[in-house]
């Protein structure tokens, strides 16, 4: 894939899963790459797979809810490369539980490093690059923040959160020549396990034989990164403010939330008449993407 050679991207959360596949994609296309994370000997791992593949990256390791480590992202990028292209808003952790049974603490590690951490990020890298004359910031989000999830209350939320934020930046950034849009990937990864071990045990009830991740449509890690380095890469330069969703199987764009049925009265409406114009309006359904065919 051309139109990547030479970006100067940072990854969030590129120690495992889908930031460090999209990490050594894009430093394999010729990228230079700032990869992070909180664990250092995980994050080497990443480093090394980048050295495999000649791939020139900087290190920073460190929780992206913490602005100095935002900020050092930025620096590093600025500092061995001369500026930044694109950041990748990946960094995340999972605590779930059920609404009712969910702790504060759950609640608040989520959101932070989510979207405490891509609003530190977006920020760094928003003032750097309106001072080198524009840039392209993604948001790695999640169906949990598009249409809910079981058990996530905190994860969903703070996805949906990252999509408001990108929606404000597409308002407040456009005009700089930065441009924001978001990935949902479908992927494999320590974070999706839940995902098979409820469908294995479904599947050992019914007697039946438990399913794949692909049967699932759940893609690689390494097929997801195709589709995140597709974004950056000059082929997706049109896109701004949009969502795609890909497992590297399927690709889709999500729609941007509108008003569905609207009416205008004179007057101030008073309980009667939003009963008359509302109350036999028919609900909207609730979205639930299809994953396979």
């Amino acid at each position: 894939m051309d139109g990547v050679n030479g970006l100067r991207v940072v990854v969030t959360g590129s120690s495992r899963g889908i930031g460090r596949a999209a990490a050594v994609r894009l430093g394999a296309l010729g990228a230079r790459v700032v990869i992070n994370g909180t664990q250092a000997s995980a994050l080497a791992e990443t480093a090394a797979a980048l050295e495999a593949v000649g791939a020139e990256y900087r290190m920073v390791t460190g929780s992206v809810a913490e602005p100095g480590t935002a900020q050092a992202l930025i620096d590093s990028a600025v500092g061995a490369f001369g500026g930044v292209d694109a950041v990748v808003n990946n960094a995340g952790i999972v605590r779930d539980r059920t609404l009712l049974k969910m702790s504060v603490k759950e609640w608040d590690d989520v959101i932070a490093v989510h979207l405490r951490g891509a609003f530190l990020v977006t920020q760094a890298a928003a003032r750097a690059m309106k001072e080198s004359g524009g840039g392209h910031i993604l948001q790695v989000v999640s169906n949990s923040g598009l249409a809910g999830g079981f058990g996530q209350a905190n994860y969903a939320a703070a996805k949906a959160g990252m999509m408001g934020l990108l929606r404000t930046c597409v308002l407040e950034l456009t005009r700089l020549n930065i441009r924001t849009n978001a990935l949902w990937p479908i992927a494999e990864t320590d974070m999706t396990q839940v995902v098979f071990d409820r469908a294995s045990e479904a599947a050992a009830k019914a007697g039946a034989e438990a399913p794949s991740p692909a049967s699932l449509g759940f893609g690689s890690t390494e097929a997801v990164a195709e589709g995140l380095a597709w974004l950056l890469s000059s082929h997706a330069a049109a896109l701004n403010g949009q969502c795609l969703t890909f497992n590297g199987r399927k690709a889709a764009l999500w729609s941007h939330p509108q008003e569905c049925f609207e009416v205008f009265a004179e007057d101030p409406m008073d309980g009667e008449a939003l009963t008359h114009w509302l109350g036999s309006t028919t609900p909207q359904p609730l979205a639930r993407p299809k994953m396979v065919p």
